[in-house]
């Protein structure tokens, strides 16, 4: 049995639950009529056969069919083969007589070979007498249980219809009797005896089989469901948890305990409890958002409903299936904080380039200090404007699977970091930015126009997420092969539970003290897009809520300058 492959569509997968917990109600009552009533395998009993016992005496019962065997055919071994159809085998299976079980797993031969593999196939007992040098014997393992003499017969199960004609045989092995007790051979009675006795053992063995196959498919279908990633609750019609798996249990913090629990005690929600309700008068088409958990962590989850009935229609109860959308929910909040805040940052730059230039037409009487001061606040806000545009068409590449192509080139580490930090100095009243650098710095294979947007983004970050002033300290050193910069600040600093997502496209930190900051959340994104994809390198963030933060990249210094030519072309 192969386990469902369950769909992403949350409806779809609806339907396929619906499906595979009807097929696990018809296993749990095929399990319990094999374990208490017994059948014969695949329908009415076998003319002359006896009544086949359950599963939960068949093991015995069988048993006690081999010794019956051994002793009224007087033969010193009996061992049943089953036929394993993946493997294409007839291979020795307990209980035997006069063998021991652990070398059972020795006893087996190709389908299509040997006495055994020709009774099989024909389906028609013989006699063999010294098999060494019976050349039909040569391919069976003989030799393993010191065989003699014996009898091979076919294990065959017949269908019956209810005027006990035959309507199905199939051969599911063989039995063999081995070595008849004092120095005799085996006779055509005792074939027909063994034939006869074999009907019974082929009925328990294909009962113990079936059931064996059941309990499998059962126990592959639970597992199937415990390892969703939906979470998976069945309730029954009179309330109570009859399924729950992990996802299930993970999402309302409870453990296996709750299977056979009323669901109001596990399952807090009068959202669950009305989908319950309405599954349970037959409702279709519903389903809505719930959110499980504390506020400040709360998860939401899209939740669907539907009445289970098995095959003669009584109710199992009600499927219900939680979806994580908390993380598109998240998105959904974050794309309407980027329009906003895109919005805004379009808009300021234009107003001012917009109100200057207006000044500039309508008064024609300012003094060349002023005007050159005019053109450069203009200036600065068409750059501005240009990185914003730049950013966003970069990160549409990315997503696009476009990396942003580099240009390698011989870079002097020391004059790109003065370069930065001396333009950003121009774009700050309240900080003081300093430089420091420990050791000689290294001229490095490396973009220098990418490195300079790295190290330019990570300083505004700082300068505009310390809105308080304070010390900029940009670092830089040789550690191990590697060149580590740092940018450092004294600003609000990362909660703990943001610091993992800083580098998530559109992700924002949003609370009282930042939240008239404005930016994009892709400014980070693309930094990181630089270090890891372009540069080979490394960033991550250390910070202390209150304190400031420190941003850290570190650059491989191994790459070959020749190698970097051949990647420019």
């Amino acid at each position: 049995m192969t386990a469902p492959a369950f769909s992403d569509d949350p409806n779809e997968l609806k339907k396929q639950l619906e499906a595979a917990l009807k097929r696990l109600a018809d296993q749990d009552q095929k399990i319990h009529d094999l374990e208490t009533k017994g059948s014969t395998a695949g329908g009415a009993r076998s003319e002359g056969s006896m009544e086949v016992a359950p599963i939960s005496e068949a093991d015995a019962t069988l048993r006690r069919l081999v010794q019956r065997i051994a002793m009224i055919l007087q033969a010193e071994k009996i061992v049943i083969m089953f036929y394993d159809r993946e493997k294409g085998e007839l291979i020795g299976i307990p209980p035997s007589y006069g063998v021991e079980e652990d070398r059972l797993n020795l006893f087996r031969v190709r389908a299509t070979k040997g006495i055994s593999g020709e009774v099989f196939r024909d389906s028609e007992p013989t006699i063999f007498h010294d098999p060494a040098r019976d050349p039909r014997t040569k391919d069976d393992p003989f030799s393993i249980l010191h065989v003699s003499n014996g009898i091979t017969v076919p294990l065959v199960i017949e269908k019956r219809d209810e005027e006990n004609r035959i309507i199905d045989r199939t051969t599911i092995g063989v039995l063999h009797a081995f070595n008849k007790r004092h120095g005799e051979d085996f006779n055509d009675e005792d074939v027909r005896l063994l034939e006869r006795m074999a009907k019974n053992v082929g009925a328990i063995i294909a009962n113990l089989q079936l059931y064996r196959e059941v309990v499998e498919e059962r126990e592959e279908l639970l597992q199937t469901f415990e390892s969703l990633n939906a979470g998976l609750v069945l309730v029954s019609a009179e309330g109570r948890i009859s399924q729950m798996n992990a996802s299930a249990r993970t999402i309302f913090s409870c453990g296996t305990e709750a299977l056979g629990k009323q669901y109001s005690d596990v399952i807090e929600s009068p959202d669950f409890k009305d989908v319950y309700l309405s599954a349970l008068k037959g409702d279709e088409n519903f389903g809505r958002e719930i959110a499980v958990g504390p506020a400040h962590n709360e998860r939401f989850y899209s939740l669907q409903g539907a009445l289970v009935k098995n095959e003669e229609g009584r109710d199992l109860g009600v499927v219900t299936i939680f979806i994580d959308i908390t993380e598109m929910k998240q998105i959904d909040k974050m794309k309407s904080q980027f329009v906003a805040m895109a919005s805004h940052e379009l808009r300021t730059p234009l107003t001012a380039i917009k109100g200057f230039v207006s000044t500039l037409l309508m008064d024609d009487g300012f003094a060349a200090e002023e005007r050159q001061e005019f053109y450069m606040i203009i200036d600065h806000e068409c750059d501005r404007l240009t990185r914003l545009i730049n950013d966003l068409l970069n990160t549409a590449r990315i997503e696009a699977g476009e990396s942003l192509k580099p240009h390698y080139t011989m870079v002097d580490t020391k004059s790109l970091l003065e370069k930065v930090l001396m333009i950003q100095k121009q774009s700050t009243m309240k900080h003081t930015l300093k430089l420091n650098m420990v050791g000689d710095m290294p001229k490095i294979v490396a973009d220098e126009d990418k490195l300079d947007q790295i190290l330019t983004n990570l300083l505004n970050n700082a300068i505009k997420y310390a809105p308080n002033g304070g010390d900029v300290i940009l670092h830089a050193e040789v550690k191990g092969g590697v060149f580590e910069m740092a940018v450092e600040d004294q600003g609000l600093g990362i909660p703990k539970d943001h610091l993992s997502r800083v580098f998530e496209k559109f992700h924002r930190v949003n609370n009282e003290d930042n939240r008239k900051i404005y930016g994009t959340g892709l400014g980070l994104y693309l930094v990181k897009h630089l270090v890891d994809q372009v540069h080979f390198g490394k960033i991550w963030v250390e910070s202390e809520v209150g304190k400031g933060s420190t941003f850290i990249v570190q650059i491989p210094m191994d790459l070959d300058i020749e190698k970097a030519k051949e990647i420019n072309n």
